[in-house]
């Protein structure tokens, strides 16, 4: 049966207090209107309370009403915890990100969840297409861009600058573009973006990334300098990639001047701040990757 609220906050300040009168005193409530309200709930529940001259008794009915209450109270202090996100020891923490960025955010989140073993990380790799979607659809508290939103319904900040890298294998000897002609280009979803705005800075006036011969494809960012590593060609991946590839001397890193910089944006619902954790986990990982 469903209780009433009411009825039970009567009879839980009854319960404690022992007596009718400053029961219906500390609710605002007559005496009268504090016996109807335990009427009721025995009506439904059976007896509650022996009451004697001086003294009221539980019953068991009674006790598991009590038990009942405390219950209900629990719950409701979690409820609003959980709504007002106050707590940055305790619950969930949801993030979205591009492949790169997610490899470096991930290992650090779960250190944060060690730390706190109230919290539960939920993390997923997705284009940037899905992270949008994803956050606005609420699947997902916050999420990482490589590109500024301009929907108002999200809130964006700065969170960190992602240099783009050229990377050949290890012991190939590096002699300009004739060695990526020679090489072959390991392509990723991202590739051939990527590597057109590298290499036209590197090489200006140089026919292009979709001129030379590709050597193969992954769309895992953790396993698209697998074959550069074996010599198989050459990628351009975002920094963050490279640096969570296990075998880093199997690889090199070609200086190209200048860099190439895209920022990253963290994302949230623009109606209400993010909760407690979720700040508190991000200046985690900023404090760690040294972001904005």
């Amino acid at each position: 049966m469903m209780i009433n609220p009411q009825w039970l906050r009567s009879f839980l300040t009854v319960a404690e207090l022992g007596n009718f009168t400053r029961a219906a005193e500390r609710l605002g409530l007559t005496q009268a209107a504090v016996s109807q309200h335990l009427k009721y709930l025995e009506e439904g529940l059976g007896p509650l309370l022996i009451r004697r001259t001086r003294q009221l008794e539980l019953t068991p009915a009674g006790a598991a009403l009590i038990d009942y209450g405390q219950d209900m109270e629990r719950a409701s202090q979690a409820l609003k915890a959980r709504l007002s996100g106050v707590n940055d020891q305790h619950g969930e923490i949801s993030l979205i990100t591009p492949g790169s960025i997610g490899l470096a955010v991930y290992p650090l989140l779960l250190d944060h969840q060690q730390r706190n073993p109230g919290l539960t990380v939920r993390h997923r790799f997705a284009p940037d297409s899905e992270v949008l979607e994803a956050v606005l659809n609420n699947g997902y508290e916050m999420g990482l861009l490589t590109s500024r939103p301009e929907d108002p319904r999200l809130r964006a900040h700065p969170f960190m600058d992602e240099p783009l890298e050229l990377i050949l294998p290890a012991r190939v000897d590096y002699e300009g573009w004739e060695t990526l002609v020679k090489l072959g280009f390991i392509d990723h979803p991202d590739g051939a973006g990527m590597a057109t705005r590298l290499l036209s800075r590197r090489y200006p006036g140089r026919p292009g990334i979709r001129q030379l011969s590709k050597r193969g494809f992954s769309n895992q960012v953790g396993l698209i300098l697998q074959p550069v590593s074996r010599g198989l060609g050459f990628t351009v991946l975002p920094r963050f990639a490279r640096q969570a590839f296990a075998d880093q001397s199997a690889i090199q890193v070609i200086e190209c001047g200048s860099p190439v910089v895209d920022t990253l944006w963290l994302i949230h619902r623009a109606e209400w701040p993010l909760a407690a954790r979720a700040q508190k986990a991000i200046e985690h990982v900023r404090e760690c990757l040294g972001g904005r």
